[in-house]
């Protein structure tokens, strides 16, 4: 068994499988407007359990053809490892709360958590497939079926990106600059009322003079069960903030009548196409996404 484990046909197999699982998690791992994962130890865990989960896609089918099947217990044991590394990454994001500039909330934690898991499997999956292509093709020739193989994972990555790629707020709303108004110690954006806490002369001052908002507008009525949850709009906040910087106080209301919400702060770096396009590309949480065709049911005593 353990000859034929290492063999010219299930070395190339091996290979060609680890290299594509971890190549289609490291694809996933991007730094952009968020600054998340952090670089260079956020790469690092990444890589390292992005190669460790290809590892046993690729593996998985040698151990079964070759009978040994305590090697494929393992998965059970890897994917509790993965539920492991989702409960860590939570638990890091909240101990690092108080030091961000507003929190990012307990929905927008648990959605990081469960991604940082789902694309260990993103790997996992696209490895298996590339060893499964190779086994079932198994021509005589190692580069067909090196090529073929790789061609299998490179259709599943397309797959699964698509299917697990998330809405962002750009998706379901329009986002305007609003016009910021100090009103004795009342603040106001477009007419809408958002805090009397601007008591001194100072924070009215520098409120009026360097205070931005920006105010989001439901494509559809049905969206605003999604804008007016409180964990979405701290996500969109969090995003905000995380921006710009916050000099000096920072605010999110939503205003009932057309279900409008407004993001206003006065921030370190004075970029209102900045904060609309932070706005627009903050994820929409998993737990706030609701279906307006669940309306439409025909529920017992409804006509």
């Amino acid at each position: 068994m353990n000859n034929e484990l290492l063999s010219q046909k299930y070395i190339i197999l091996i290979i060609t499988s680890i290299i594509m699982g971890t190549l289609a998690r490291i694809i996933t791992i991007k730094e952009d407007y968020r600054q998340y994962p952090s670089y260079p130890n956020g790469y690092l865990i990444h890589l390292i359990t992005a190669f460790v989960a290809a590892a046993l896609g690729a593996v998985a089918i040698p151990a079964l053809l070759t009978k040994n099947f305590v090697a494929v217990t393992f998965l059970t044991l890897a994917i509790q490892q993965f539920r492991d590394i989702r409960k860590m990454e939570r638990n890091s994001l909240k101990d690092l709360e108080e030091t961000e500039y507003t929190y990012r909330g307990s929905a927008y934690i648990d959605g990081i958590a469960k991604t940082f898991e789902a694309r260990n499997y993103f790997a996992l999956v696209i490895s298996f497939v590339t060893a499964l292509t190779i086994q079932l093709l198994n021509h005589s020739l190692a580069l067909v079926n090196i090529i073929s193989g790789i061609s299998a994972g490179l259709i599943t990555m397309i797959i699964l990106k698509r299917f697990s790629k998330g809405k962002t707020v750009g998706d379901i709303a329009e986002v305007k600059k609003g016009k910021v108004e100090v009103r004795g110690s009342e603040l106001y954006v477009d007419n809408i009322y958002i805090s009397n806490v601007l008591g001194s002369e100072n924070a009215r001052k520098m409120y009026q003079n360097e205070g931005v908002a920006a105010i989001i507008y439901p494509k559809e009525e049905h969206f605003r069960i999604t804008l007016d949850n409180f964990g979405q709009r701290q996500a969109i906040l969090f995003e905000a903030t995380r921006t710009l910087g916050v000099k000096r106080y920072h605010f999110t209301r939503k205003e009932y009548q057309q279900g409008r919400v407004i993001i206003s702060l006065v921030p370190i770096i004075q970029d209102t196409d900045a904060l609309i396009e932070a706005i627009k590309k903050a994820p929409l949480l998993e737990n706030v996404k609701k279906s307006h065709k669940v309306m439409d049911t025909n529920l017992i005593g409804r006509k």
